[in-house]
């Protein structure tokens, strides 16, 4: 027998007699593991019976999120398998994001997670519409958290405004990575501004987000915006710390064609391919000097797409000086739409590729335009947004990207994103069954 009394955050439960035969669960620091919660530093932590969970309240703690959220049981009162599969992987993923908020917070940091990410697949975009979700949608909701009242809008904007967009750019990656195993495929690195998210009087200078998007299973693995005195530059290479490259290539544009980037993935197993431009004119000197030299490997592609007929040529050499870390060939692509002047663009690449290994590189990389950017825009509406102040942009673009691959991953190749957004929006078991994903 035990009384069940509230504590802060969490609930006690208080044994008649002594104490033996009790586990300590939820509180600070506790983290869920299959079969059983594992013992970590807590504060305060209160106690369930051995090998019990409540059956009210709230028995998962998140780690330093501070709180712990509850299965729904069915009507035979069996505790349902969708709320602990959905709720214990989000801590695992998002347990070491700090609450930035007073200590006597109505509402949880998991919960109100929870509820952006949901109304993120249904196709809200701002604070408000998160509000009104977490309202209108609460039945739905209470299968995987519980709560009284929904959150204000106001709720959701100050935690947009505070929430640390480092710390939750790394539960990020952790998350995306669950998602996408480690494998051999094209990594493309892009930066993507937020066109509306701007401070009066800096429309020509919006805040933007990095981020890295694997080709083959069109996932975000990581993605982060600049500091104040940061550029994309930086942003890129703290991107990069945040995924397993090994096997892997990088792909990106001439901006991030410089020594510390090739550094960076060299030293975590990776290799790159790295468009170079006139911002780097001595090694663009060299790679011209080196492909007319020299008789390079040759391969060339006709192909008829979207109304239009393109014709591409790549050229590969072997560099004889190594301009920076890892730097082992240059390749040219030449290419021609139609009856247009032919183009050409030079890359550096840390590996020697043949031909016709470059012309699928090179094409590669522009998936993230395709399969992320736009899909960003036009189905999640992030161009749209207007949250500005503080770390808001940030988290926005994070939040974003987490929707965004859950639905990737929600459905068939063959179900439009446009259907599964509906579909979240229609059907709550579409829902909840989008949000056990999260694993």
């Amino acid at each position: 027998m035990a009384v069940m009394e509230r504590s802060g955050r969490g609930f006690v439960a208080k044994p008649l007699a002594d104490t033996s035969g009790w586990i300590k669960t939820g509180g600070m620091g506790q983290r869920w593991c299959h079969g059983g919660f594992a013992e970590t530093p807590v504060r305060g932590p209160p106690l369930w019976p051995a090998g019990h969970l409540p059956l009210k309240g709230r028995g998962i703690a998140y780690g330093f999120l501070g709180l712990e959220v509850g299965l729904r049981r069915d009507s035979l009162g069996r505790q349902s398998n969708e709320g602990e599969t959905a709720i214990s992987s989000l801590e695992s993923y998002f347990g070491a994001v700090p609450d930035p908020r007073a200590g006597n917070a109505t509402h949880r940091l998991g919960d109100l997670i929870v509820m952006m990410i949901a109304a993120s697949l249904c196709g809200a975009s701002n604070a408000t519409e998160f509000s009104l979700f977490a309202q209108e949608r609460k039945q739905a909701l209470s299968r995987l958290i519980e709560y009284e009242v929904a959150p204000s809008h106001d709720t959701f904007s100050r935690l947009l405004r505070l929430l640390d967009p480092e710390a939750f750019g790394r539960a990020f990656a952790a998350f995306a990575a669950g998602f996408a195993r480690a494998c051999q495929e094209v990594v493309s690195l892009d930066g993507k501004a937020l066109r509306r998210a701007y401070e009066k009087g800096l429309a020509a200078s919006p805040p933007l987000t990095v981020s890295a998007f694997a080709a083959e299973t069109r996932l975000c693995l990581a993605a982060v915006s600049p500091g104040e005195e940061e550029n994309e530059v930086e942003a890129a290479l703290k991107v990069v710390e945040l995924i397993d490259l090994a096997g892997r290539m990088i792909t990106a544009d001439a901006l991030h064609c410089h020594t510390r980037m090739a550094e960076a993935i060299t030293e975590r197993g990776g290799d790159y391919l790295l468009a170079l431009k006139g911002n780097r004119r001595h090694w663009v000197g060299h790679a011209k000097q080196r492909l007319t030299e020299t008789s390079p490997a040759i391969a060339e592609r006709s192909e008829t797409s979207h109304g239009r007929n393109e014709w591409r040529q790549a050229e590969v050499v072997a560099a004889t000086e190594t301009l920076m870390p890892g730097h082992k060939a240059f390749v040219r692509i030449t290419s021609r739409r139609d009856q247009a002047e032919p183009s050409t663009r030079l890359f550096m690449a840390s590996t020697l590729l043949s031909p016709q290994q470059a012309l699928d590189l090179t094409r590669t990389h522009w998936q993230i335009e395709n399969g992320l950017h736009w899909m960003l825009d036009v189905h999640l509406a992030e161009d749209l947004s207007r949250a500005r102040k503080d770390n808001a942009p940030a988290n926005t673009a994070l939040l974003n990207r987490i929707a965004r691959n859950v639905l990737q991953a929600a459905d068939t190749n063959k179900v439009p994103i446009s259907h599964r957004i509906k579909k979240c929006a229609w059907n709550d078991d579409y829902l909840i069954q989008a949000l056990t994903h999260m694993r």
